[in-house]
């Protein structure tokens, strides 16, 4: 083990290495199966990073809790409609495909999930839009995750558009379902670079018009962007904490947002990260002495407690899953116990859980 891992798994192990301390228990009808009415209607629990007090409150009083000079940071990735569904060459079976990335030169080669993967050996061939085009399984690997070969549909984006579906998350039980009003609500309002096969969901809160109330106040945006990945549908499977690693997944920081968001640093200005992807991105990218530097590539940074956070000073989320990656990252930011006790008041208090649902604002000094 390296020096940095074995710091880290000091760190993990001292704060909660078992996994099973970042589990909680969920009622199922907390878990949203629709969006909140309007984006910014949704709840917000804002929580004192720093006294632990919490509040209710909407996600369209954001602008309360956030100050002139704040530099607000959002993933403008947008979600592919990469949501296949088709039939077995030579059987009446079904199956789906989730289209995650081209591999290689050939723009043809993708990697994909299969669903039910015992059903899609290697060699099998998936007619897709009613037999416009096929699908044919050249490898398959682990976790249902599979390398295919397209004929026949053109350019791939464009196919997604006409023939694809919204990738929900499997407890949205309208995931075996076309798509509606998933169309437009599971897509940021910001969101404008195509590769994502989930919605940063913190993202998801957001109007047009509460982005310009907040400008007006003072608060700068900011954009990088993570491509969200096959990693946000998989649980955690490391018992201990330390020994978790989520997928790679691919990012960029262009210039003009590095340069506004170490200038925020430099002058002691937030930075609020918008979603655990946001935080990902900026991690990966900073520097020893809180700046960050821009850049693109594949990132697998993986943030548990013990982490020592360099540039992010507040963080908007949704509630996670327990025992995720996502909720070891909030527990790492805020601390385990004062998450799991902000969970347990918005459990109580009625709040909506996971994509669809309400919101948390995690930062320093500010109560009521």
């Amino acid at each position: 083990m390296s020096s940095e891992a074995a710091a880290l798994a000091s760190r993990a192990t001292s704060v909660g290495g078992d996994l099973a301390q970042f589990d909680y228990a969920l009622p199922p009808d907390r878990i949203a199966q629709e969006p909140a009415e309007t984006r910014d209607a949704a709840r917000l629990l804002v929580l004192d990073r720093r006294s632990g007090a919490l509040q209710d409150t909407h996600v369209s009083d954001l602008g309360r809790f956030l100050r002139a000079g704040d530099c607000l940071v959002v993933n403008d990735t947008r979600v592919l409609p990469a949501r296949l569904l088709g039939r077995i060459v030579g059987t009446e079976r079904d199956v789906e495909l989730l289209l995650l990335h081209p591999i290689g030169p050939a723009a043809e080669d993708w990697a994909a999930l299969l669903r039910p993967a015992r059903r899609c050996p290697a060699g099998t061939t998936v007619v897709l839009a009613e037999g416009a085009a096929r699908a044919t399984v050249t490898h398959r690997e682990d976790l249902g995750q599979a390398r295919v070969r397209l004929e026949g549909t053109g350019p791939v984006e464009a196919f997604l558009e006409a023939h694809g579906l919204p990738p929900l998350p499997p407890y949205i039980r309208r995931y075996r379902k076309p798509g509606g009003e998933d169309w437009a609500r599971y897509q940021t309002v910001y969101a404008r670079r195509p590769g994502a096969v989930a919605a940063p969901t913190a993202g998801l809160h957001f109007t047009a018009e509460l982005l310009a109330r907040l400008e007006t106040r003072g608060v700068e945006l900011h954009r990088v962007t993570l491509h969200v990945g096959p990693g946000t549908f998989r649980p955690v499977r490391a018992e201990r904490v330390a020994d978790h690693r989520v997928d790679a997944e691919r990012f960029e920081v262009s210039e003009t947002t590095a340069a506004a968001v170490s200038r925020a640093r430099r002058e002691g200005r937030r930075v609020v990260a918008v979603g655990t992807t946001t935080v990902r991105t900026l991690e990966t990218v900073a520097r020893p002495d809180g700046s960050v530097a821009p850049g693109a590539g594949w990132t697998d940074l993986t943030i548990v407690p013990g982490h020592a956070f360099r540039v992010v000073d507040a963080l908007l989320t949704n509630f996670h899953l327990p025992r995720s990656s996502l909720l070891l990252l909030v527990s790492a930011f805020a601390g385990r116990e004062r998450v799991l006790g902000a969970y347990a008041h918005a459990v109580a208090a009625g709040y909506r859980f996971y994509s669809y649902g309400d919101a948390m604002l995690i930062a320093d000094g500010i109560g009521p």
